[in-house]
């Protein structure tokens, strides 16, 4: 859900940046102008073909290498690779995985000469060949690579410098890498890391060598850190091993989808983004198929190109949060007869946030009579401490939805199925997001740690050879993350039918005189009023002294003061039917809403404002020490 606000914000001009009046706007339309017109991507030939779905010669291994160097030497033997498109839908560049590997390896013996093997270099992971290269050089220099994330979604320009800051501190990064654009942001976000370097991707790549041979990383060594978003603290650097991420990639490709010489892959996900980066730069690579790319940004823009590329490429896979759907499905009707056919696309993922069905029942009723097979869609759970998916549904079956009547389940913790007689204020429905891949397992616990059986809410633990061994730097928060060989997700959910069922996180959980109420379905219910922005919604709960009470903070559209308190009574109404408890309703401004850097709604940040009193003329009242019920982890 603030994934959709984030990305509206990026087509809006990055208007919530330009208010700050510090020149990030400026920089981040130089930046990705500069990209639209192949200035960034001088180091690499423009193509105007991309590259064939179809490997002539080389036998398709799905999976099963030890390290990701191992993985593209094999996928460079055939035809296959990376491609880019712009905002027009035309190739602006064609990266065969065999050129990926000529030039990461020469990459690699540059930065030899540059860096000690095992430092770590901080990242813009922009959706570039320049990214792609400089991530791969890293494998086989034995530098590990911290992607970071483009400045689309933030406070302005003090926010992103903030969270760079605190990544490239995080990782004690030897450097800081990005486009040009950015350099002046990062040099003062890497102000406080001594003797962290700073290059745009030209530099780097100009490097000069000194005959020093770069060593890959082998199985048992880093491949990644990948950085929370730091939605309620500074941002955990997840640490991914060969063994981990090949663990998983291999599970995904072989078991999750099902991937065959015939697949295609199609992304608009951000490739700091553990989907983005596992599924859809490492996958695609394991299996040695096809990758179409389109910037995040131009799919905000002009979402129906997504559907555009997979009709022309005839793309069989793709991924996206339930958001990505809803708004493909809200521009269908500007869709050009004839431009889209979804015939081919048999893996249509959801993942990255909890899934929304009503988001799948209109993209399904808008593309069916377009080819679009509902039982494409792939519901899977996940997180980035499992280096990606942890469980998938059987493919090809129809979604399950799960009835479930809301009274009972706060009251009880047992999600018991809505009857006949449940009203639709308290029925919701829950996606059954499948079971734990080949070698890995998932439980769920009550609060003395026993398991649970079907239908009982608690808490989601998982193993498997595809979780991080910890948090870089971090040895209490890998410590308290882990009960034996299993991890806690912070998840809470249930089980049915032997498949897992989310409910939302831990920390989310809002708690009113012993009652459980999601802060979700509050957020949703209100989102359905006329006036008040889609993504607007923040949902949690303060301790003012006297006791735990609900706050609702709604981002409204320009109106009279008759209408905005119409609006608040209306809103009053919807909250208590949806909560069984009143709340206070904060009507705040457009853009008032605190994102993380994948684009999460970030409850505990917007709750600080609250706090500080950013909504109101005066601060709001606040206990010595306020307790943060409803923060969460992105």
């Amino acid at each position: 859900m603030g994934w959709l606000d984030a990305l509206k914000r990026c087509a809006r001009n990055f208007i919530a940046a330009s208010g700050q009046g510090d020149g990030l706007t400026h920089r981040l339309e130089l930046a990705m102008r500069w990209r639209s017109t192949g200035a960034l991507m001088a180091v690499i030939p423009e193509s105007s073909k991309s590259t064939p779905t179809l490997n002539k010669g080389l036998q398709t291994r799905v999976g099963g290498f030890d390290t990701i160097c191992q993985a593209l030497d094999y996928a460079a033997l055939g035809e296959t690779g990376y491609n880019f498109f712009n905002l027009r839908g035309e190739v602006s560049a064609c990266l065969p995985f065999s050129e990926v590997r000529r030039r990461a390896l020469d990459l690699a013996n540059r930065m030899a000469t540059r860096f000690k093997r095992g430092d770590r270099l901080a990242i813009v992971a922009e959706t570039s060949p320049e990214f792609i290269i400089t991530f791969f050089a890293c494998q086989y220099a034995g530098l590990v690579p911290a992607p970071m994330p483009m400045p689309v979604n933030l406070g302005g320009k003090d926010g992103y410098i903030l969270q760079i800051r605190q990544m490239v501190a995080g990782a004690s990064a030897a450097a800081v890498i990005g486009p040009a654009a950015l350099t002046d942001f990062l040099s003062e976000a890497a102000t406080q890391v001594p003797g962290a370097a700073i290059f745009d991707f030209q530099a780097l790549f100009a490097l000069q060598g000194n005959g020093a041979v770069a060593e890959p990383f082998g199985p048992d060594e880093y491949c990644y850190i990948q950085y929370s978003s730091g939605s309620t603290s500074a941002p955990k650097g997840v640490i991914g091993t060969q063994r981990s991420v090949n663990a998983n990639l291999t599970a995904i490709t072989r078991h999750g989808m099902r991937v065959s010489a015939k697949d295609r892959c199609i992304s608009w996900l951000p490739l700091y983004h553990d989907m983005g980066l596992i599924g859809f730069l490492l996958a695609p690579l394991v299996a040695q198929i096809s990758v179409d790319y389109l910037a995040t940004s131009d799919f905000v823009r002009r979402p129906l190109m997504w559907l555009r590329l997979m009709t022309e490429q005839k793309s069989t896979l793709t991924y996206s949060p339930s958001f990505g759907y809803d708004l493909a499905a809200k521009r269908a009707a500007r869709a050009e007869a004839g431009s889209i056919n979804l015939e081919h696309l048999r893996v249509a993922g959801i993942g990255g946030d909890m899934v929304r069905p009503e988001a799948l029942t209109a993209f399904a009723d808008a593309f069916g009579p377009l080819g679009f097979s509902k039982t494409a869609f792939t519901p899977s759970y996940g997180m980035a401490e499992a280096t990606l998916a942890i469980c998938f549904p059987e493919l090809g079956a129809p979604v399950s939805v799960d009835a479930v009547d809301m009274r009972h389940y706060t009251r009880s913790g047992v999600a018991q199925p809505a009857s006949a007689v449940t009203s639709p204020e308290h029925k919701r429905g829950f996606v059954l997001c499948g079971r734990a891949l080949p070698d890995h397992a998932i439980e769920v616990r009550g609060d003395d740690g026993a398991a649970l059986g079907e239908r009982d809410v608690g808490r989601i633990f998982i193993k498997g050879a595809s979780l991080t061994p910890g948090y870089y730097s971090d040895p209490e928060s890998s410590a308290a993350m882990y009960e034996g060989d299993w991890l806690n997700t912070g998840d809470m959910g249930y089980l049915l039918n032997g498949q897992i069922v989310i409910t939302g996180r831990a920390k989310d959980l809002i708690i009113i005189n012993g009652r459980n109420i999601w802060p979700q379905d509050i957020e949703w219910a209100v989102e359905k009023v006329a006036g008040v922005r889609s993504g607007g919604v923040a949902a949690f709960s303060v301790d003012d002294g006297r006791g735990e009470r609900i706050v609702v903070v709604v981002e409204r559209r320009g109106m009279n003061d008759e209408a905005l308190a119409a609006l608040k009574r209306e809103i009053s109404v919807v909250i208590q039917n949806a909560a069984g408890a009143p709340a206070e309703v904060v009507l705040a401004r457009p853009h008032s809403m605190v994102m993380t850097s994948s684009g999460k709604l970030s409850r505990a940040k917007v709750k600080l404002k609250y706090l500080d009193g950013a909504f109101t003329e005066t601060p709001a009242p606040r206990a010595a020490k306020p307790q943060v019920v409803a923060d969460v982890r992105a």
